[in-house]
């Protein structure tokens, strides 16, 4: 069973991960969206939304450095155990409790709201309960911990050797199964997402529209009054000094 749990599940996980959002882009790019629903209702949206994107960057970003970074480069920087537990387990109850609490403004918008509850599929409902359960495992599993102190279970020690071995194609499936029950349910809730994320609304996470940082400026409408006759023209914002100036003179 633990070889089927740690040494053959999680490849099954990431080869629908990365074979369905494939699949996904090929057949149902219009479907590629987050069917946005702040038409229907913002107020609630302004504050769920992004409390629980920033707190879920904050997660991400303490699982990386928990589970990538060995615990030995850690401690030829000089960090000692007790630093590392108190700073990880702060800020991630803390990251924990933000991405709770928006993903529960979230749910109960949705469920709340009649247009946008019927815009959501099945596909996203059973999301929604397997994401929830990621977070509230994942906030017990730090709570748990911090009462622990010093003696509660090093994961360091278990469940980020075996994550990092799955990149080697050598799973180490004795350290995974050393780990306490509620990491092995942790870890088995967020293979099963990442199996149904191509599947979901969550699939827009890997189009997010970062270049829309670096594009031109969009005029829809000029706020500047009409110029007078013979007048030079005003600049626009994407203009370089003077280029407007040289542009009227030579008409």
């Amino acid at each position: 069973m633990n070889v089927v749990l740690w040494g053959v599940f999680p490849y099954l996980a990431i080869a629908t991960l990365v074979g369905g959002t494939i699949w996904r882009y090929r057949y149902d790019q219009f479907g590629w969206t987050t069917r946005s629903s702040q038409l229907y209702e913002s107020r609630l949206l302004r504050i769920g939304s992004p409390l629980f994107h920033i707190g879920l960057l904050f997660v991400i970003g303490g699982h990386i450095g928990g589970l990538v970074i060995p615990e030995s480069w850690t401690d030829t920087a000089g960090i000692t155990e007790t630093q590392y537990h108190v700073v990880a387990l702060t800020l991630g109850i803390l990251a924990g409790i933000c991405t709770l609490g928006g993903i529960a403004i979230l749910i109960y918008r949705r469920r709340r709201t009649g247009p946008v509850f019927m815009a959501t599929t099945k596909n996203d409902k059973l999301m929604y309960v397997v994401l929830t359960l990621a977070i509230v495992l994942g906030l017990w599993v730090s709570v748990y911990s911090a009462f622990q102190g010093p003696d509660g279970h090093n994961y360091r020690e278990t469940v980020s050797p075996w994550f990092r071995s799955l990149f080697v194609l050598h799973p180490d499936v004795d350290a995974m199964a050393a780990a306490p029950t509620e990491f092995h349910i942790h870890v088995l809730t967020g293979l099963v997402l990442f199996a149904i994320f191509p599947f979901t609304r969550l699939v827009h996470a890997f189009t997010a529209p970062v270049h829309y940082l670096f594009r031109p400026y969009v005029v829809y409408r000029s706020r500047d009054a009409r110029p007078t006759p013979g007048a030079s023209a005003p600049r626009r914002g994407w203009d370089p000094v003077g280029t407007r100036d040289r542009q009227t003179t030579r008409r």
